[in-house]
């Protein structure tokens, strides 16, 4: 199984994660969520494997979910299952699938976790902030 990447190119987090699993030494499938959108099942097997609820997983900043009326905390997860589906930008993400496990890379080096191996460094982030210090070891 290779590494799936859901990602949006205009996000510094996603793009960062991209990087991180290029520099390992794996090209991971790329699906751009925003052009192929969600479906329910997908959303529910991601959040499932990922230990996320729909709540959780909500993209809050950015992204409609205010004037959706979607922040109220009494707002099921099944209306946010189905504005999701019908605005992808809702879902945070990246969300990356790989052979060890499912996670909503949220810092980007938490995709660290997912990898075989860690790329070799010094490696940074676009902000500059350090992710593999020179001697190839994790940062923070």
């Amino acid at each position: 199984m290779s590494i799936v990447i859901h990602h949006n190119p205009a996000c510094g987090t996603s793009r960062n994660v991209l990087e991180l699993i290029r520099a390992s030494g794996t090209e991971p499938v790329v699906i751009e969520y925003l052009q192929t959108g969600w479906t329910r099942p997908q959303l529910l097997a991601l959040f499932a494997a990922a230990g996320l609820t729909p709540r959780a997983a909500l993209r809050t900043s950015k992204s409609p979910a205010a004037e959706l009326g979607l922040l109220d905390e009494s707002v099921d997860d099944e209306t946010l299952l189905d504005a999701m589906i019908a605005h992808p930008v809702l879902v945070n993400r990246p969300i990356v699938v790989s052979p060890k496990g499912v996670l909503l890379c949220r810092p980007s080096e938490t995709v660290l976790d997912l990898l075989d191996r860690l790329p070799p460094g010094p490696l940074f982030k676009e902000d500059g902030s350090a992710v593999i210090d020179a001697e190839g070891r994790r940062v923070g």
